[in-house]
């Protein structure tokens, strides 16, 4: 399994001091929660795509080139790519000039992301968001695996005899999540492509999770990329620590309830016992993240959000650190403990999903 950090970049007023980061901060924010990973020895390093207030990132390929150049072996992602209003055609380039530059430790998360305004700033309409994610990235898969391209479709010109450069590194294109927190269609889509199916359940039951997950499996197996238990599964997750745990809700419960998604709505317990969030001790951590595999499955890779609703950094690296020396080497272990000899491991570069490369 691969296990690492996704942020949301939100810009957000520290509620115990008032105060308000600026946005070159939060950005540097997030190169240093990045840095911190690969230095504690996490996997993956994620980065959300927004284009409003109160969030920062609006380039992720930017982001993800600069922190390529200060890291050995963090894998690069997006925790967002938004396939509905990106042209893709410029994903296509954009990403595999950055899987040249950080040597293929890169792949990307396919979204619609959740802002509705969105749509209309890159000239689409909202209603079309199922039809421009799976009109947009049939031509995206086609991009990397052909090198001359023909096409037409209905929300972009045509393209004739074209080439997107460069070329996926190694002819390999990057491995692509297709993300989504409550739309089957989506699932669907990873499933045919025989792609990676990345479930955001930070906000969700376990229920629901299970039938979207569920759906995937069988979906995927239906469309010949092997069996179900063969299916490339992500999970989120949102996580605050400290020793003792009451000392975490006591800290954090500030946080949560003015938090620009989830606050000044269900209290903190409530949201913690019907959603993954968890707040209190690394063990508790532990166990609820090891209850995931009771509802996925063996799955491939875990994502935490942990610098979410104003936390200042400190708290954050110090978040990371405990991850990477407290909970991260126990679920390794504990994952890997009656895992089947069938369920693949989670795709690298050097190593792709067993169906998802060539999909």
């Amino acid at each position: 399994m691969q296990f690492g950090i996704f942020s949301v970049g939100d810009v957000t007023p520290d509620p115990t001091t008032g105060r308000t980061p600026t946005e070159r901060e939060r950005i540097k924010a997030m190169v240093e929660i990045a840095l911190k990973a690969e230095e504690v020895g996490l996997d993956v390093f994620a980065t959300g795509e927004h284009h409003n207030p109160p969030f920062v990132p609006s380039s992720p390929t930017t982001m993800l080139g600069w922190i390529a150049a200060r890291t050995e072996r963090l894998i690069l992602s997006t925790a967002t790519t938004l396939i509905t209003t990106n042209d893709p055609v410029k994903i296509a380039e954009d990403f595999a000039m950055l899987q040249h530059l950080a040597d293929g430790r890169v792949d990307l998360m396919m979204g619609r992301g959740n802002t509705a305004p969105v749509y209309p700033w890159f000239g689409q309409d909202i209603r079309q968001g199922i039809n421009l994610a799976i009109e947009n990235y049939a031509l995206l898969h086609r991009l990397w695996r052909e090198d001359v391209v023909n096409w037409a479709g209905k929300f972009r010109s045509p393209l004739q005899s074209f080439t997107s450069t460069p070329r996926p590194l190694d002819g390999v294109p990057p491995f692509v999540w297709h993300g989504s927190i409550r739309s089957p269609e989506i699932a669907e889509q990873a499933a045919f492509y025989g792609d990676g199916f990345f479930h955001n359940n930070i906000f969700w039951p376990a229920e629901h999770t299970q039938r979207m997950v569920e759906l995937y499996r069988e979906r995927y197996a239906h469309h010949g990329h092997g069996t179900p238990e063969q299916a490339i599964v992500g999970l989120g997750g949102h996580v605050f620590m400290r020793k003792n745990s009451q000392d975490a809700i006591r800290e954090f419960r500030p946080y949560f309830d003015v938090a620009p998604v989830y606050g000044h709505g269900p209290s903190l317990e409530d949201f913690a016992e019907q959603t993954p969030l968890t707040v209190g001790s690394p063990q508790q951590v532990i166990e609820k993240t090891l209850a995931f595999r009771e509802y996925a499955g063996d799955y491939q890779r875990q994502l935490f959000l942990v610098d979410h609703a104003g936390l200042p950094l400190k708290t954050v690296l110090e978040q990371i650190d405990m991850l990477g020396e407290e909970v991260v080497p126990v679920l390794r272990e504990e994952f890997a403990k009656g895992r089947p000899a069938g369920v693949p491991d989670a795709p690298t570069h050097k190593a792709p999903a067993t169906a998802g490369a060539e999909g």
